[in-house]
């Protein structure tokens, strides 16, 4: 093996083994777990989704704090997961938590998580449709949400059929 192939080979196994920590980390996050953070992203991570686009570490600390200030029972649970690339990992997954007003959510999506070349993560990127899985449940909104969905579709139902 040359000295190169050696160090791809050494590449390839600290992205391997970011991803997974990554992952594990999302899996089992609880407030008490919240500070092993440090060891999964990098200083200058890059984290958004639909309410959320901060970069920083502790700015990315202070979103999930918030997320167990204000909901109950958060989980994520990683529905599959692939590499998108040497350094991108594209990440299904299922979120659920108690949420006042709504009670019981759970909503799924999909992240593009890209590595450094230590293993920990600079990006993060959720991807999930906030309006069907959030607002549409909302007392009021939700109403006049479905209003504009019925006026703005096809008409056309699960297997062909024009309604």
């Amino acid at each position: 093996m040359t000295e190169s192939s050696s160090n791809a080979l050494t590449d390839a196994l600290a992205l391997e083994a970011g991803a997974n920590a990554y992952l594990a980390f999302w899996s089992g996050l609880t407030p008490l777990t919240l500070d092993r953070l440090d060891t999964v992203v990098a200083d200058e991570i890059h984290f958004k989704d639909p309410f959320n686009d901060v970069v920083g570490r502790e700015a990315f600390r202070a979103v999930l704090a918030h997320m167990f200030e204000k909901t109950k029972n958060p989980s994520t649970t990683i529905v599959h997961w692939g590499w998108g690339g040497p350094d991108l990992v594209m990440v299904r997954w299922r979120f659920s938590a108690d949420v006042p007003i709504l009670g019981k959510w759970v909503v799924e999506g999909m992240s593009d998580i890209r590595l450094g070349a230590d293993g920990r993560v600079v990006s993060h990127m959720d991807h999930y449709d906030a309006a069907e899985q959030l607002y549409a449940r909302l007392p009021g909104l939700g109403g006049l949400l479905g209003l504009i969905r019925r006026r703005m579709s096809a008409g056309v139902r699960p297997g062909g059929t024009v309604g």
